[in-house]
């Protein structure tokens, strides 16, 4: 609890705390306040243009920021939990225009992670967080991964130990500004998911031309240092393997992402795994990483999204 309150202390002053949620580590900063938000962006050098997302505690909460529609009711069931929704902003609300990135909407949610949550209360502000890592490079899954991508700035870390409350892929994002909600970043909460608490079909992800609504929407993003080619069935001799299941890529160094064939394993491995081998690729020479087919239904839409935009050229 000390931790807590000294993270939170840090946020109230106009800080920035790296801190778990049950999806990635989160790089948080009041959102109420500009000045701390535009630490965010400074520290993590990212965009202006990609809008933050404000973790809040309840739906109460959430309320006073934005405006639920039925549909957004219909899907805060899924709260606390990783689901973002998208909402339009309710007029007098406090909430920073870095983290907008000049929409007239707000990504927001309920995290599940109880330290984040308590985070959020001890601050008595919304908390604005994308994921803790550079921008565009893989997303941080544990307290260590922060350390070392900011080792060099003054990010206050919160260490829950506890690898397990972690998901390992960021929140699903879905729009629900209009008539046909669309989603805007796969996770896990599945379109089939959505469909049924709506009762209705929605629109599955839009175009990467479209405008920038909502985090992890750029064409480059989640990437590793060293080039990724994704549903190799053989490997070369300059490419180390991420395997999947009973793929085979057999090289001097490869990873199973799930023996078992697991897609929850499979995705809380990705980011350790990824950076595990970006780092070995970066000390011995290695030019490619070979990645073996993921099933590209369920959480494999969320794990393939991924990997194709960190195999962005």
């Amino acid at each position: 609890m000390h931790e807590l309150i000294k993270a939170a202390n840090i946020i109230k002053q106009g800080g920035v705390v790296a801190f778990p949620t049950e999806t990635v580590y989160g790089l948080g900063a009041d959102a109420t306040n500009q000045q701390a938000v535009q630490k965010i962006f400074q520290i993590k050098n990212r965009p202006q243009i990609n809008p933050l997302i404000v973790h809040v505690t309840n739906i109460t909460q959430a309320e006073s920021i934005a405006h639920f529609n039925e549909d957004a009711y219909a899907l805060s069931q899924f709260w606390p939990g990783p689901l973002t929704i998208i909402a339009p902003l309710k007029p007098g609300h406090h909430i920073a225009n870095s983290v907008l990135a000049g929409l007239p909407t707000v990504a927001i949610r309920v995290p599940a992670h109880d330290l984040a949550r308590q985070l959020i209360a001890l601050a008595n502000c919304p908390i604005a967080a994308p994921s803790a890592n550079p921008s565009g490079y893989i997303s941080a899954t544990n307290a260590g991964h922060v350390a070392t991508d900011f080792a060099d700035t003054e990010v206050f870390i919160i260490d829950d130990n506890n690898t397990l409350a972690i998901l390992g892929l960021e929140s699903t994002i879905i729009d629900t500004t209009s008539a046909t909600p669309t989603i805007l970043r796969y996770g896990f909460i599945t379109p089939e998911a959505i469909e049924l608490a709506l009762g209705k079909k929605i629109t599955n992800l839009l175009p990467p031309t479209h405008l920038i609504k909502a985090p992890g929407m750029l064409d480059k993003h989640y990437a590793p240092k060293t080039r990724l080619r994704l549903n190799a069935d053989s490997i070369t001799t300059d490419e180390i393997g991420l395997n999947f299941g009973n793929s085979n890529l057999d090289s001097i160094y490869t990873i199973n992402l799930s023996k078992t064939s697991n897609m929850m394993e499979a995705a809380a491995n990705l980011y350790s795994f990824l950076r595990v081998l970006d780092n070995y690729s970066l000390n011995n020479n290695i030019t490619q990483i070979a990645v073996a087919p993921i099933p590209n239904h369920g959480i494999g839409f969320a794990i393939n999204d991924r990997l194709k935009r960190a195999a962005f050229c």
